[in-house]
């Protein structure tokens, strides 16, 4: 079997990987739009201002569910008529959703860069704070569970991403 037989039978490398340059811009184009739950949590647990602002895209009922500390509520139908009276347009926002299976945080984050917004969407969403084991707020007060050890490390704060 050739290197080129190789190549089609395998799914992986099926289709080529990108040329470096092209795989190097494509990624970086990724992290332009797109942060991460733990560098936006870490980001925000900082002392001083963080240089964004956090927006949760969903309905009130999943608001009061529960929320990332400070957070901006605006959900996404609602962003055209008052995001200019709750966000400051020098100021990047970083927009998020339910989780990685909803693209609720996609959908604002493309309504507030058509209104002229900076933004960036949290990877991973409301879901992963949570796994990740960030205290997050409710309608009943401020609460934390332990981190799943699929999506955080389990013996220390830094995954060494």
């Amino acid at each position: 079997m050739t290197t080129t037989d190789s190549l089609t039978v395998n799914p992986v490398l099926r289709v080529a990987p990108a040329a470096p340059a092209e795989a190097a811009a494509y990624f970086r184009a990724s992290l332009v739009h797109h942060a991460d739950v733990s560098d936006v949590a870490t980001t925000l647990a900082a002392d001083g201002d963080p240089g964004f602002v956090v927006l949760d895209s969903r309905s009130t009922a999943a608001w009061d569910q529960g929320h990332v500390p400070g957070a901006v509520h605006l959900p996404t139908a609602l962003i055209a008529e008052q995001a200019e009276r709750l966000l400051d347009r020098s100021v990047p926002v970083v927009t998020y959703c339910w989780g990685p299976g909803c693209n609720g945080a996609t959908r604002a984050a493309l309504a507030l860069a058509e209104l002229g917004y900076q933004v960036k969407e949290m990877l991973g969403g409301f879901e992963y704070w949570v796994r990740e084991g960030f205290a997050f707020e409710t309608w009943e007060g401020r609460e934390r569970r332990a981190a799943d050890s699929l999506t955080a490390p389990a013996d220390s704060e830094d995954c060494g991403c």
